[in-house]
């Protein structure tokens, strides 16, 4: 056959899953206590961003304390005019003057805390950040919520952002040859996935080696849009590393004795010349050598172990392969 360069990489094999990655987890929780009216999406749902997720009443003595709030600064606005009038004429000091002007400031900070929490009174619905998938429900339609609690888990990751998004994990061994940006081919590991890939690059490289698992993290991010690679969905990857210009080269094509790897070649006269060659990446059943190769010459594929340097080929009719 005819031989080329090319680009060819060395794979590393690698498993995960995808939307494993906490960088690309959203949190969806409310900063008061408030009751779930009414839940407006279940686990596995996408959703866009701006999208209805639930609809919350504020408990009765948070919508309370939000309507105290606005009292108590048209209250304190009202005394710090009045002191103000009294200081002018006399009949106020400027310590008095100075403490009504604070009570107004406090009054109007903890006003701003109130509308910042987005407390109202009746139902409110809370919609979605961003464009996701629905992960994890944490609460069902009646349920009382705390300041904080976790509501509902999103997974985003789509469109333009370049966060990890699938979580793999690599041989100790292998991890060196690993950078960020390296070229990551996701696979299915189901039987109805066996035949579906998708392209990404490598975003993180680990650092240390997972207690549990016993290997090094890897993150990449994978455009997943049209693919059926769903958050929860187990892969197995190929990342290309050490990608370089080499000739190609069959595996059945290099040969190796005391003297180190060789191929044959065919000279215009039918022999066969012996060529030294240095493999530098192995990629399936392909070699990636570097070497004296001649292009122009055709490289022996089949039956070279019986060949010796400088003995006669007779080729068969019809161009080389």
């Amino acid at each position: 056959m005819r031989v080329q360069r090319a680009a060819i990489a060395q794979p590393v094999r690698a498993y995960g899953i995808v939307a494993a990655s906490a960088s690309n987890l959203t949190t969806v929780n409310l900063p008061y206590t408030a009751r779930i009216v009414q839940m407006r999406v279940q686990a596995g749902q996408t959703v866009t961003r701006g999208a209805p997720l639930f609809v919350v009443q504020a408990d009765p003595a948070v919508v309370l304390a939000a309507t105290q709030a606005k009292s108590a600064v048209t209250l304190a606005q009202g005394e710090l005019a009045r002191t103000q009038s009294l200081y002018d004429k006399g009949l106020a000091t400027q310590s008095q003057l100075a403490t009504a002007r604070k009570a107004a400031e406090d009054a109007q900070q903890a006003l701003a805390a109130q509308n910042q929490s987005g407390v109202a009174g009746g139902n409110k619905v809370v919609t979605a950040p961003l464009d996701g998938v629905v992960l994890q429900v944490s609460a069902a339609q009646g349920d009382q919520v705390q300041p904080g609690a976790a509501i509902l888990q999103l997974a985003g990751g789509s469109g333009k952002d370049t966060r990890a998004n699938v979580s793999l994990g690599v041989e100790p061994s292998d991890a060196a040859a690993i950078h960020a940006g390296d070229s990551v081919t996701l696979h299915g590991l189901s039987t109805a996935l066996a035949n579906t890939s998708a392209q990404g690059r490598v975003t993180l490289v680990g650092a240390s080696i997972d207690p549990q698992s016993q290997l090094v993290d890897i993150g990449a991010n994978v455009p997943r849009a049209q693919t059926p690679f769903i958050p929860g969905t187990r892969v197995s990857a190929d990342i290309a590393t050490q990608t370089g210009v080499h000739w190609i080269v069959p595996r059945a094509a290099v040969l190796k004795d005391d003297q180190g790897a060789y191929v044959f070649q065919i000279t215009p006269q039918n022999k066969a010349r012996r060529v030294a060659v240095t493999t530098q990446v192995e990629n399936g059943g392909r070699y990636g050598v570097d070497g004296p190769i001649d292009a122009a010459l055709g490289l022996v594929v089949s039956g070279n172990y019986e060949l010796k340097d400088g003995m006669a080929v007779q080729t068969g009719k019809g161009a080389p392969r």
